[in-house]
């Protein structure tokens, strides 16, 4: 099949890019560079830079190309300047993926698998892990983006019958997270470590949340290519690790001998954040091969192997 990836050149999309590759997929890049680098992108991928909200651009790589899925990435992704400027972030994320919709109706591609955010659309998790069926609080404009967009999806559906597959991804982490570009503690926190600098710890520390290695991910992304037909899917490892308890892991994998430096709580920031992901394993037969210890592991051997 011919795959259009948008954010085909960050952290997870350049990932999906190369398994879908290995598939023999043919795959259709579009990225605007602004997270992701052209090194990510797998030489075998048709490139194209350009932003989701441009409409002439996006409009005419459709028509060019006539993809049959698309997976949609592209994303302003912080949550914090989402925070600091909520107009911007809905511009990328509201009205840019409103233009993809658009151009997937139009060229009559078959599917969009979009990658929604379990961290925060659900709000503060209790004691339960929430499921698919729990009522969404999203506390962010990044999250009430994500929320948005998952209801234009089901929109076009209904009208215009285009097929859908939503991941709810926890927070995942892995190779070609780059610390200086998109948000995730774990590459922000395996950097420092590896330079032997400073690791700060916001709060107590025992903030939790639902990790998932990043190939994880990329496999539910490929079952969901021919399963979970207009499904809302949570992508995680349904287990909460407190910050406490990656330093720990990452300090050993690492070999980093300095305490964290507790810093004041930052505002606004959820305490408790996992995934009911029961749902995967029935509907796309998905579940996460890899623990946080290996997943850390092999991530601390990427960055010493990259010179980070």
């Amino acid at each position: 099949m011919k795959i259009l990836v948008t954010g085909g050149a960050g952290f997870v999309g350049s990932n999906i890019t190369d398994a879908l590759l290995k598939k023999r997929h043919v795959v259709v890049v579009l990225d605007n560079l602004s997270y992701g680098k052209k090194e990510n992108v797998n030489k075998q991928a048709k490139f194209y830079k350009t932003d989701i909200f441009d409409k002439k651009a996006v409009g005419d790589i459709f028509k060019k190309e006539k993809p049959q899925i698309v997976i949609h990435k592209a994303a302003q992704i912080d949550v914090r300047k989402s925070v600091a400027d909520p107009f911007f972030d809905a511009e990328v994320n509201i009205l840019g993926s409103i233009n993809v919709l658009n151009a997937c109706v139009k060229n009559k591609v078959k599917k969009i698998i979009f990658a929604s955010s379990g961290g925060t659309i659900y709000g503060e998790s209790g004691v339960s892990a929430p499921d698919e069926e729990t009522k969404t609080n999203p506390l962010s404009p990044y999250g009430i983006a994500k929320n948005s967009v998952e209801n234009y999806i089901k929109f076009y559906s209904t009208v215009y019958g285009l097929e859908y597959t939503i991941l709810r991804y926890g927070n995942v982490y892995g190779p070609r997270q780059d610390p200086r570009g998109e948000a995730g503690v774990i590459a922000i926190f395996a950097a420092k470590m590896l330079r032997n600098e400073d690791v700060n710890v916001f709060g107590d520390g025992k903030q939790m949340r639902d990790y998932v290695y990043v190939i994880d991910a990329v496999d539910a992304n490929i079952r969901a290519l021919s399963k979970g037909k207009n499904q809302i899917v949570n992508i995680g490892a349904s287990k909460a690790v407190s910050v406490n308890k990656l330093v720990k892991i990452m300090s050993e994998a690492a070999g980093y001998k300095k305490k964290a430096i507790q810093r004041p709580k930052r505002a606004g920031e959820l305490f408790k954040s996992f995934l009911n992901i029961n749902k995967a394993k029935k509907v796309l037969g998905w579940k996460p091969e890899v623990s946080i210890e290996k997943g850390i592991k092999k991530t601390i051997e990427y960055f010493k192997a990259s010179g980070m």
